[in-house]
Order: C-alpha cells, then structure tokens, then sequence
C-alpha cells in the first residue's frame, strides 16, 4: 500500500512547484502592423512614447515599409505625424496606398543642422502623434533631446540614420536594423527584455 502524501504540507513547505496556466500576451499600445516583429518585441510594439532608432542599409531601403501600417492606423485615428526633412519627396499615391490619410500627413522643410531641433519642438508640443526624421549627424545628447521630447509630448519618435550610428551607444528605447540583402529586421536594442538573435525576415519583400 502507497505512502498517503500530505500534498498541502508539500507545498506550504515550497517542496513541490505548482504550474500555473500561462497568460495570453497583453497587445501592445503601439503595434507595428507587422505580427512576427510584435511577437518578438518586449512591449508587443513600438515603445510608447518613445525613441526608435531605424538604422537603415542605405537611403529609403525599406523604413516606409516597416511603419507605413502604423502611420496608417495613426492618421486613421486622426493622429497627426510629421515628417520632418525627408531626403526623398513623399510619393503621395504610395502613401495613401499603404493607407495613410494624407489629411494627417505633415511635412516640414528644414536645413540639416535644424532637423533635429524641429522634431524636438514637433514631439514636445503634444500635437504630434509620430515624428519621423533623418538627421545626418546626431549625437548621444541629440538622442537623448528626442527622447525627453517624445515622453513629454507622449508621441512616437523615429530617427532614421545610417546603419554604421550601430556601433555607438543610444539612449533610444527600442534600435531596428534594416537590411537590404537579404530583406531583413534586426532588433540590436530593445526596453524591457534581451534583443532577439535571430533576425525577422521583412514580409511582402522580394
């Protein structure tokens, strides 16, 4: 005859590990629109109100791809976002494809060495739901600027820079990059857990 075990006793004592059921993961409050890199991301999505960093393989090699469905759910919501010095023209029958409402859509001209303070006053002011820039040089104390700014005005900043801004430290919550061959995602830096190893191949990409 088996040994009767006193199973309550066991576990007052922490001798035995009770399972529990695991939780569904919480949606992220700002998703990219893009499920595999979601899964992979700490908060689910973009940071809120926060920096993220695109380092890209080389001009237009594939940011708009990678937020065109988070700008659209903004503009849908009637949120503001601000482009603040392209280094291309936006083609506006690709934006309005990818379903941007161009009604939302603001671009701002600006010199190089005032980029970065424009998208600082954009995202401070509180009006701007993502701020998109493309500053040429930009320093650990301008990072840092648009960091406070976007937690300020509670908007989404991206900076767009080249990938080699890598091998210098960031204050930004969450570092993407962007590879061209083969079409990529790397996720080098995220807030609030380990960056995935492996990378996300980028869907609809030839």
């Amino acid at each position: 005859m088996g040994a009767v075990v006193d199973l309550d006793g066991l576990l007052e004592q922490r001798r035995v590990w009770r399972g529990r059921q695991a939780q569904a993961r919480p949606l992220g409050l700002q998703p990219t629109g893009h499920e595999a890199l979601d899964a992979r991301l700490p908060e689910g999505g973009w940071p809120a109100a926060a920096l993220s960093e695109l380092l890209l393989a080389g001009p237009g090699c594939g940011e708009l791809h990678l937020l065109w469905p988070s700008l659209a759910r903004l503009t849908a919501q009637q949120g503001r976002v601000v482009l603040v010095a392209p280094p291309f023209l936006p083609y506006a029958p690709a934006w309005q494809a990818a379903g941007v409402d161009l009604g939302w859509l603001v671009q701002i001209e600006a010199e190089p060495g005032e980029a970065l303070w424009a998208a600082e006053q954009c995202l401070r002011s509180g009006s701007c739901a993502a701020v998109l820039c493309w500053p040429e040089r930009a320093d650990d104390r301008a990072l840092r600027r648009l960091q406070v700014a976007a937690e300020t005005g509670q908007a989404l900043a991206f900076a767009c820079r080249p990938q080699q801004a890598a091998h210098n430290p960031s204050p930004a919550a969450l570092r993407i990059a962007i590879d061209a061959c083969p079409a990529q995602w790397r996720v080098l830096k995220c807030r609030g857990g380990l960056a995935p190893a492996n990378p996300i191949a980028c869907p609809g990409w030839e």
